[in-house]
């Protein structure tokens, strides 16, 4: 087997260190910069120092943090062609992205790079999550080398049916970006007024800090019939909570106001 490693940011998700662990491929963790920030300098260093061959994994936005890194900072590695490197994007979340300094890895594949592979799914903006449909892009000799290597057929007639009439159904796609910035809007107030340090979210779920342990808020939560996020280790401290409707992060507001005044939160 050819000598390899993924290199990942410390937090972030976990499906690409999981499958480099069912190959038992090297995982390098690069730790976070302030406020969890991804640390693309950092990234660069395990690459440049290792002799073999890197696989890069980006998600961006950030799952859990919710945060973008920006194209300025991605884009020039990338187009360097450094040797031996191949860059996964996941933008799983870019749909619900308006920070100006993002922009997807897509222009750097339409201007011909063929360092880059693109992930992309329907289980975010277009609510198909229990559908499981999503798609990579990548210039065709990646593509068919990802092909070769696929076990079976992953994808279902009427997911794929679904997922090309959503690409369509432009009012509805307004409607989840609408609804899901008001939640927003909604449980970040909640946060300014009860003095929460949180992340900008740009995605449909925020990462805010805790005064306790992760485990002792999800039991607190559960008990008022609401579900947050697991621990997300080195992040134990912090919590991601997603965004369902307004009416629901409306009840969620409310119940974490109750909590402060009685000195639970």
């Amino acid at each position: 087997m050819p000598k390899v490693q993924l290199v990942i940011p410390e937090l972030t998700y976990g499906d690409g260190q999981h499958f480099a662990e069912l190959y038992s491929v090297p995982i390098v963790k690069v730790p976070m910069l302030a406020n969890w920030k991804v640390d693309v300098a950092g990234l660069k260093k395990a690459v440049d120092d290792f002799d073999g061959f890197s696989i890069v994994y980006f998600v961006n936005p950030n799952n859990p943090t919710s945060t973008v890194t920006p194209a300025s900072e991605i884009d020039p590695w990338v187009r360097s062609k450094p040797d031996n490197t191949l860059f996964i994007a996941d933008e799983a979340y870019a749909e619900y992205v308006s920070d100006p300094n993002f922009k997807s890895m897509a222009n750097l594949i339409q201007d011909g790079l063929d360092n880059v592979v693109l992930l992309k799914t329907f289980s975010k903006l277009y609510a198909m999550a229990g559908m499981r449909v999503g798609f990579a892009v990548g210039a065709p000799a990646i593509i068919k080398m990802m092909k070769d290597q696929v076990a079976g057929e992953k994808l279902n007639y009427p997911g794929v049916t679904a997922a090309l009439v959503s690409l369509d159904d432009e009012p509805f796609q307004e409607y989840s970006r609408a609804s899901n910035l008001e939640s927003r809007k909604i449980l970040a107030s909640c946060f300014d007024k009860l003095g929460v340090k949180y992340l900008p979210s740009s995605t449909n779920f925020m990462f805010f800090e805790l005064n306790e342990p992760i485990r002792a808020f999800q039991k607190k939560m559960a008990a008022r019939n609401i579900l947050v996020g697991r621990p997300f280790p080195p992040a134990m401290n912090w919590c991601r909570i997603s965004l369902g409707t307004p009416q629901e992060m409306a009840y969620v507001a409310n119940e974490l106001m109750k909590m402060r005044v009685e000195g639970a939160f």
